[in-house]
């Protein structure tokens, strides 16, 4: 039972999921999506269970994100894993916006890329001040997927933008002032929290019933985040019309309280595959106009050129695989990225609001 990479429990009402391989930072797997996807399913018709919690083993990570060396290993030999894995990832995260009963999402660590996919679009997230969120893709040469078009995309200013492009992570407060997270819970309460979870008596609706035992337990705002003191300087310079710009109008911050931040910014900016930072821009910005079944549409839709003809084959060989750290982008440099090849990835995607219009027209 320990060894399965999804355990599951019912306690009280509460059915627990957790994510159950700490050595891999709980990366997930096809076979983790689908025992994800199928154990909630048979929750949500089950009137026995009033709430779910996710949550993972380790010390380090709720979720680094995706199995990505075993995707590498699929495309290389010709395998079709890597594209069922992507559209059962983002059915399973789509699955979980919808989910009806209150699901809690208890984010105890490091989560990243399809982690974030899983607790974004639950009703409640809860972060201890061990969580570590990010969008990392453009590090590994590709673009934040699992919904991220969505829900970074429909945060405050162009801080999705900024978390986006650059790959960087935040802490606690700044996914509070951020919004992606909801409730912040210190690590050593979430013992408490389980007690009262399995004395909970149930006699109000269960999703205020559990707000109500969080207040009693955390916070809804932190001191300190450093999101809310950059705020306006990342939309200052995120708002620029392309990654270029973006790169041009940091390099020319001259104030002496935004300068650092700006020269360390600029440097993760040139370690990142200027294609990933370029496309991730045009697909966060169409996405502020999509649904979120569009978004999974349009990230779908960009999967299926990416391996092929992005950059992700040769950031996972170079960060992952030989971890020489000298990845060869192609392009090498943002000036050689052109509109022409970025808009290649996204001709012939049609999102639903699109197709409805014409029907609607004709």
């Amino acid at each position: 039972m320990s060894e399965r990479p999804v355990l599951s429990a019912v306690r009280n009402h509460v059915g627990h999921l957790t994510l159950n391989r700490p050595a891999g930072l709980n990366a997930l797997t096809l076979e983790m999506v689908r025992h994800l996807h199928q154990q909630l399913s048979a929750w949500e018709q089950d009137s026995q269970i009033h709430a779910v919690v996710l949550r993972a083993n380790g010390e380090k990570a709720f979720c680094a994100g995706g199995d990505i060396r075993s995707l590498y290993e699929s495309f290389k030999h010709d395998g079709s894993e890597y594209q069922t894995f992507f559209e059962e990832e983002y059915a399973l995260g789509q699955y979980i916006h919808a989910y009806p009963k209150p699901l809690l999402a208890l984010i105890d660590g490091m989560v990243l890329g399809g982690g974030m996919g899983l607790v974004q679009g639950a009703s409640l997230r809860i972060v201890t001040e061990r969580a570590r969120m990010g969008m990392p893709e453009v590090g590994i040469g590709y673009f934040p997927d699992a919904g991220g078009s969505y829900f970074l995309s429909r945060m405050p200013g162009e801080l999705g933008t900024w978390l986006g492009v650059t790959g960087q992570q935040i802490r606690a407060a700044d996914a509070l002032y951020a919004g992606l997270a909801d409730w912040y819970v210190g690590h050593d309460q979430i013992a408490d929290l389980d007690r009262c979870l399995d004395g909970m008596s149930w006699k109000i609706h269960p999703q205020e019933a559990l707000r109500t035992l969080i207040a009693t337990l955390g916070t809804n705002k932190l001191l300190g985040s450093e999101l809310k003191a950059l705020h306006q300087t990342i939309d200052d310079h995120f708002a620029k019309v392309d990654v270029p710009a973006i790169r041009a109008s940091l390099a020319s911050e001259t104030r002496p309280e935004f300068s650092d931040w700006a020269e360390e910014t600029l440097k993760v900016l040139d370690s990142r595959s200027p294609l990933a930072m370029c496309v991730t821009l045009e697909m966060l910005r169409r996405g502020r106009d999509l649904s979120l079944a569009d978004c999974f549409g349009l990230e779908l839709h960009l999967d299926r050129r990416w391996f092929a003809d992005g950059d992700i084959m040769e950031g996972v060989r170079a960060l992952i695989i030989d971890k020489d750290k000298s990845p060869r982008w192609n392009p090498p440099s943002l000036d050689a990225v052109t509109d022409e090849r970025v808009q290649g990835f996204f001709r012939g995607f049609k999102d639903t609001t699109e197709k409805a219009k014409r029907v609607g027209s004709g």
